[in-house]
């Protein structure tokens, strides 16, 4: 093994540097403002969980888990997740089933990445629980609070697009009859593979009609028009119920006003694989994979013990900032520069600045080289040195 290089950092790993914390930070604050308006109360769960609990319930790919062993000989993993801990805490301490739980985060999780793939294994998440409601008034409180963040924190253009996972179920196993061909139909999906879908289903020992049925699936993009359509591919009692459940939803979003934002789209599949009805995920033209997603999960809870429907999403701020791009200022600042003779005048005029709610950087003539330079970057520079003041 060769010898790591003093400023090399883990597969994944990333630093951030002042501008994007700072674009991270006034981001951050916009979305929590949005959820705290909703009524949501955050938390905080640890960084650390039991890979027999949180670890195997979080529905992510055992080789993407950082997993540990503790002094006790216990194996513990970095949280990949939000959903999967606050389902643990919320079926251990928090929910008691007489009313519903609206419980927010903002933290990092943690997923392995390997060299190849380029992505980080470190990343921060904003997002939503709705624990204990099982309306469709729920899911679309989720998504409207979703689409409201979006927009308060300055993305310009993005589609949230909504989907069923009842639906695409129903009819495959109509279709094909057993678990493997559908797993195995359903990645394609999953993968956004279209082509390799429509390669797939052709060459699948089925009826003409079958076939028909199954490539219809991918024209079913677009407004609550495309409802009927649906219901004509598939009449089991699951796909009608799916079918139902998008007419009240779509419903409930009209009366939120957020329909502008809002697509259905049959072809969605989940990478999560604990989602047990409605599902979503958010996308910008700025970037190729989607900033924000979410939905129902109503059978996660029963693995802590305690049965409850829930819902919510998650934002990928780093994905957000992306799409954003420059579109966010960055943060103004002031900057005085100062000879020792003036040390006093200058700290006193930078206080009065700060108690002013600017953000002032206070620079020692001495300690910069290049003045020019170091100043460029401030929009005021004054300056104390001598016997005159300059600003």
């Amino acid at each position: 093994m060769s010898r790591r290089k003093m400023f090399e950092k883990p597969i994944g790993m990333r630093d951030t540097l002042p501008n994007l914390y700072n674009r991270k930070k006034e981001t951050r604050d916009k979305i929590s403002n949005v959820i705290e308006g909703f009524g949501y109360e955050f938390l905080e769960t640890p960084t650390l969980e039991f890979y027999e609990t949180v670890g195997k319930a979080s529905a992510i790919l055992d080789t993407q888990l950082f997993k540990l062993m503790d002094t006790q000989g216990h194996t513990i993993v970095l949280r990949p997740d939000m959903t999967a801990p606050i389902a643990r805490l919320a079926a251990s301490r928090l929910y008691t089933g007489g009313y519903p739980l609206r419980l927010a985060y903002d933290t990092n999780v943690f997923r392995a990445q390997q060299r190849v793939g380029g992505r980080p294994a470190e990343f921060e998440q904003l997002g939503v629980e709705l624990i204990g409601d099982g309306t469709s008034s729920a899911d679309a409180e989720v998504i409207t609070l979703m689409i409201e963040s979006l927009v308060k924190a300055g993305l310009p253009n993005f589609t949230v697009a909504i989907g069923h996972i009842g639906f695409i179920n129903a009819l495959f196993f109509e279709v094909l009859g057993n678990e493997k061909s559908v797993k195995e139909i359903r990645r394609f999906l999953y993968e956004k593979n279209y082509v390799g879908y429509r390669e797939h289903v052709n060459a699948l020992p089925l009826p003409s009609i079958e076939k028909e049925r199954l490539l219809a699936i991918l024209q079913l993009r677009g407004r609550n028009d495309i409802l009927e359509k649906a219901s004509e591919l598939a009449q089991t009692e699951e796909a009608i119920k799916a079918i139902d459940e998008l007419k009240q939803l779509w419903y409930s979003l009209e009366a939120h006003k957020v329909t502008s934002y809002v697509k259905l789209d049959f072809n969605l599949v989940p990478h999560m694989s604990y989602y047990t009805g409605i599902l979503f995920e958010g996308y910008s033209p700025e970037v190729g994979y989607p900033i924000c997603g979410g939905g129902r999960y109503d059978q996660l809870l029963e693995l802590f013990d305690r049965s409850a429907d829930a819902t919510g999403f998650a934002i990928r701020l780093d994905y957000l900032l992306e799409a954003i791009k420059a579109n966010m200022e960055t943060v103004s600042k002031e900057c005085v520069i100062f000879s020792q003779e003036k040390r006093e005048a200058a700290i006193e005029y930078a206080t009065s600045r700060r108690e002013q709610g600017e953000k002032v950087v206070l620079q020692d003539l001495a300690g910069v080289s290049d003045v020019d330079s170091f100043t460029a970057k401030f929009k005021e520079v004054s300056y104390f040195i001598g016997s005159e003041n300059h600003r």
